[in-house]
């Protein structure tokens, strides 16, 4: 299903200007800037998780203390591998430690970390709703923008 919501926003978008170009002769509009990496891309409908390499050491339980580095993006369906402008990163500044579970991190980090056993990567497509909903924690972020994330679980206590 999330494959073919993927598809279905691709097909739009290729759809569109074809469209456009097909529609009777109008007054031309005015020139546009490009349209701004700040504006919400279309919506993931759920969470998607996507094991990039599956860890051998300790799980990642609720309760637990997780140490993880990660990079942000927000996500955009038509990009390469859906990773718009990135706007964060524990690369380089230390990894990043939370209690899984607690609401200490966006819904969709507490469920998508679950699972993994150290060493593991994944990818997570988050959901507005599971993310930050229409509340804009920086500029980098609009509001109600799905985002992407790679995470390598890097330690469990």
């Amino acid at each position: 299903m999330v494959r073919s919501s993927v598809l279905l926003a691709f097909i739009c978008a290729v759809a569109a200007p074809l469209a456009s170009a097909a529609a009777p002769a109008t007054p031309a509009a005015p020139a546009t800037a490009a349209v701004s990496s700040a504006t919400p891309g279309p919506l993931a409908e759920s969470l998607i998780i996507t094991d990039t390499k599956v860890g051998t050491g300790k799980e990642a339980m609720a309760g637990a203390e997780v140490e993880v580095n990660y990079t942000g993006w927000l996500y955009r369906p038509l990009a390469k591998d859906f990773h718009g402008k990135q706007f964060d990163s524990s690369i380089g500044r230390g990894p990043f430690t939370f209690k899984l579970g607690a609401g200490m991190v966006i819904k969709g980090w507490d469920k998508g970390v679950q699972g993994m056993k150290v060493g593991g990567k994944r990818t997570l497509i988050i959901p507005s709703n599971m993310a930050y909903g229409s509340r804009s924690p920086s500029n980098d972020i609009p509001p109600n923008s799905a985002l992407i994330f790679d995470v390598e679980l890097l330690g469990v206590k």
